[in-house]
This record gives structure tokens, C-alpha cells and sequence, in this order.
């Protein structure tokens, strides 16, 4: 009930921005359309639907990282955790209450993204739950990500880390402009390394119908996102603590 609780206003918080949330739901679909009339203007096959819509999906999620980040961060330089921390709410109770109204927002970027492909042109199939389904360890990701950010840094260090610097290294290392293998065996090999590449390909997989692909990249990222995830609660309660 307390995380139930904390979480509605968490909700409540999110909708008071909503020109944020529209531009992390719009600024992907932006991108997928521009891609998609830059591929029908060029005479080789560069941005293919059947993979830029997976990746273009995983990227909507970095916003996430952001939204999480930004709501952590603004709670803890107010007195409002500072009151909240004498409650019997517990680490992984604060955390579980930003964490959860984050994952309905993944679910219907994810959905928005792959519905607008279908509209300019990617064929409708039941694949297409399953990407849905295969994005969800990657919104788990960029989740922890931003709640390990905004318990470690004030809102301004999260806007840069979460926004400019996690969609630049995401878009660049999960391969979704380009294929991974072009760029050299280093880089491939660093990408590989990072859960952003397998989650682009586990999505990519899903709308493929690979199912033997699929769970090594699925377990990659769970891998990537649990580890975060158990840092930040660490850290968060080793805040709490302190105060």
C-alpha cells in the first residue's frame, strides 16, 4: 500500500510535465519517419523497417532514464524525501514507487513506435507483441539507469547525463543507424559488452520471429538492469541512512 501510494503521486508528478512526455513519445516517431523517407529517396536499402523499428523503439526507451532520473533528483534536493525518510518505507520501497509508473509509459512508447511503422509500412503481425515483450528488459535498464543517476546527481547533472550523453551512446552503440560490424572489431566487441546492443537485437529477433536469438539477448540485459538496479537501491539506502 505505501508503494502503491507513492507511486500514484509519482504518476501525478509526471503528468505536471506534460510537454516532457510528449516529446520523449514524439521526438522517436520524429525520427522514424525522417529515416523512413530518407529510405524511400535512396536507391540501396539503408533503413529497412524490419530493423530501424525495433531500435528506433529501444531508443524511446532512454527517455525513460530521464523522466526517473529528473523526479528522483528534484525529490531529493526538496525536503520532501527528507520528511518521507522517517516513514517505514523502506530503500526498495521508494525505488519500486518511481520504478512502477514508468513501466505503462515503456509499454505504450513501445506500442506508439511500432504502430507508426505499421502505418508507413512494416507488415502487422503477432511478432510484433513480442517486441513489445522483448523491450521490456530494456525499459527495466534505462529505469535503473536514471534512478542510479538522480541518486548520485542534482536535476541539472541528470538532464546532461540522462539526455544528451545516454541517447547519444545509445544510439551509436546499440547499432540502430547503422550495423555494428562496419565500424571494427573493437567497437563491435565494446558494443557487445554494453546491454544497449543486445537489446536492438532482441527486439530485432522478435519482430524476426528468431526465438533462438532471443533469450541470450534478453538475459544480457536483465544481466545489465538487475546489477543497476541493486547498485541504486544500495546507494539510495546508504542516503537514507544519512539522513
Amino acid at each position: 500500500m505505501r508503494v502503491g501510494a507513492f507511486a500514484k503521486r509519482n504518476v501525478k508528478e509526471l503528468l505536471r510535465d506534460p510537454l516532457t512526455l510528449f516529446f520523449g513519445l514524439g521526438f522517436p516517431l520524429v525520427l522514424l519517419v525522417l529515416m523512413n523517407v530518407i529510405q524511400r529517396n535512396v536507391p540501396v536499402q539503408i533503413f529497412e523497417l524490419s530493423t530501424l523499428a525495433p531500435g528506433i523503439a529501444l531508443f524511446g526507451l532512454t527517455f525513460l532514464a530521464l523522466f526517473s532520473g529528473l523526479l528522483l533528483a528534484k525529490d531529493r534536493s526538496s525536503a520532501f524525501l527528507a520528511r518521507l525518510a522517517a516513514s517505514p518505507m523502506t530503500a526498495s520501497d521508494f525505488l519500486l514507487g518511481y520504478l512502477l509508473p514508468m513501466l505503462p509509459m515503456a509499454v505504450g512508447q513501445s506500442v506508439i513506435c511500432l504502430g507508426a511503422a505499421v502505418a508507413l509500412g512494416l507488415p502487422l503481425s503477432w511478432n510484433l507483441l513480442a517486441v513489445v515483450a522483448s523491450l521490456v528488459p530494456s525499459a527495466l535498464l534505462f529505469i535503473a539507469m536514471g534512478l542510479l543517476c538522480g541518486t548520485l546527481f542534482n536535476d541539472k547533472q541528470v538532464g546532461g547525463m540522462c539526455g544528451a550523453l545516454l541517447t547519444n551512446v545509445t544510439a551509436w552503440l546499440a547499432g540502430i543507424w547503422f550495423d555494428l560490424s562496419l565500424m571494427g572489431g573493437g567497437f563491435r566487441t565494446l558494443a557487445y559488452l554494453l546491454p544497449f546492443a543486445h537489446g536492438a537485437d532482441g527486439a530485432k529477433a522478435a519482430l524476426a520471429g528468431d526465438w533462438a536469438a532471443l533469450p541470450g539477448h534478453l538475459l544480457w540485459v536483465s544481466a545489465w538492469a538487475a546489477a543497476l538496479m541493486v547498485l541504486a537501491v544500495w546507494l539510495f539506502r546508504r542516503q537514507l541512512v544519512e539522513r
